[in-house]
């Protein structure tokens, strides 16, 4: 955008929801929301990192390996002085651990999740325990906990394809929707 001499051009794409581009923005929530699958889609727009890829793929960013969950331990503080002074867009579920301007939390029906994950090639017992995370609004909390509701942009992502899930977490990028916490309720799973 250029703004003209008084600036008019600028204050009118304030005004239609433009020129609020956060640097920094979390896309969290619980394992089989799709985070990475709408993320990818963004990729060409955004510097996307895929946290859980670069984590897998580095020693030094984790601690242990969960035997029971066959998940690694990320060393947080590892990844951050790997992360450096980034920008764009950070994928996985522990995303909104770190310092960022907005998290966009993806939200899924508790049933779905259980069945990708499972489709997926996660045990039975690990499925209903994200299920059940997910129900109890576990990410979410952590969001509004650690960020505060009004940087915080849910999307029920249950029924939407993956490019409207992208379309959603563009929008709150580039500052077009307003921050919605607390907006979905799967606790009738419980």
């Amino acid at each position: 955008m250029s703004g003209g001499a008084d600036g008019a051009d600028d204050a009118e794409a304030a005004a239609d929801g433009g020129g609020d581009r956060a640097d920094r923005v979390a896309v969290t929530g619980t394992p089989g929301t799709g985070k990475t699958t709408a993320t990818a889609l963004l990729e060409g727009e955004y510097d996307v990192i895929h946290l859980n890829e670069r984590i897998k793929g580095d020693d030094d960013l984790w601690t242990e390996r969960d035997a029971d969950r066959d998940t690694l331990v990320a060393d947080l503080d590892a990844v951050r002085e790997a992360l450096g002074d980034w920008a764009g867009v950070l994928d996985s579920h522990l995303a909104h651990r770190f310092d960022v301007d907005r998290v966009v939390v993806l939200r899924c029906r508790p049933e779905a999740i259980e069945s990708r994950l499972e489709a997926r090639g996660e045990s039975p017992e690990t499925a209903a325990e994200n299920a059940e995370s997910e129900a109890l609004d576990v990410i979410l909390s952590e969001a509004v906990a650690e960020h505060g509701a009004e940087h915080v942009y849910e999307v029920d992502a249950t029924d939407r394809d993956p490019e409207a899930v992208a379309d959603a977490i563009r929008a709150a990028v580039e500052g077009e929707r307003e921050p919605s916490a607390g907006t979905v309720d799967f606790i009738d799973y419980i």
